[in-house]
């Protein structure tokens, strides 16, 4: 059986009288998982990277807890400095949320570019949306994204102890109240605002891949081994959504 605790859990919280939505959730344990998940296979990031990375995770969190259920979204940003693709992806549904980076043979871009694609079972093609982004912060990075793609204000915070927070505009938000929020505010903001919890979501850290599943995706090279293989009995086959490592034989694909 699946133990809650194994979960990170995400509350979605309406500002009475602000007309404003609040989403918050603390990370720690859905960052235990990433990181046994890289101890697993063998990967380490750049101090940077790795905090990007993590709180590129936490943003798709809260950002999920915002939207219907049965939506999937996979985020993806091109930086120009350092070059590097961070992307991550996720589904209330699902409950789980993955992520990389990619830094080798990423493309140069002359600017920070954000690439959102939104799936749902009623759309037949995934709904895209692109943005040039400034700055390298995950957390600006959402604000940028809501004024353009969402069509309203949010503003998130870092909080204590891994807790984070992300405010959304609502029609009729108390916008000088949403403009002079600062972390100490939203960490207090039961004891000092009208507030009333929505809905509670949860997610951990989780992909889903397996060899089961890498494998019939080299189907295709049964015919050509020496291609993929060269002199070598084994190759490692890296998953693109988590760069879980696989060793993959010869006779696995014949």
């Amino acid at each position: 059986m699946e133990n809650p605790e194994d979960f990170t859990k995400i509350e979605s919280v309406f500002v009475r009288h602000r007309n404003a939505l609040l989403l918050r959730g603390h990370f720690t344990q859905l960052y235990i998982d990433y990181y046994l998940h890289l101890m697993q296979h063998g990967i380490r990031h750049a101090v940077e990277l790795d905090q990007m990375l993590k709180d590129f995770l936490a943003m798709l969190a809260l950002h999920l807890v915002a939207r219907p259920w049965a939506e999937t979204h996979a985020w993806t940003v091109n930086l120009r400095a350092p070059r590097v693709n961070v992307f991550v992806t996720g589904g209330s549904v699902q409950e789980s949320l993955t992520g990389r980076v990619f830094t080798e043979d990423v493309r140069e871009p002359d600017r920070n570019f954000f690439y959102s694609q939104t799936t749902t079972p009623k759309l037949a093609e995934p709904r895209v949306s692109t943005l040039e982004v400034t700055g390298n912060d995950p957390l600006a990075w959402i604000s940028q994204y809501y004024a353009q793609s969402e069509q309203r204000p949010a503003r998130a915070f870092r909080l204590e102890d891994e807790n984070f927070a992300l405010v959304a505009a609502q029609p009729d938000c108390d916008m000088a109240w949403f403009e002079a929020l600062d972390a100490e505010a939203v960490s207090n903001i039961e004891t000092t605002e009208d507030t009333k919890l929505l809905e509670t979501r949860r997610f951990r850290f989780a992909c889903g891949c397996t060899l089961e599943i890498i494998l019939p995706i080299l189907g295709g090279w049964k015919d050509r081994l020496d291609d993929i293989f060269a002199d070598e009995n084994t190759i490692t086959v890296q998953c693109p959504r988590c760069a879980a490592n696989y060793s993959v034989t010869r006779d696995m694909l014949r």
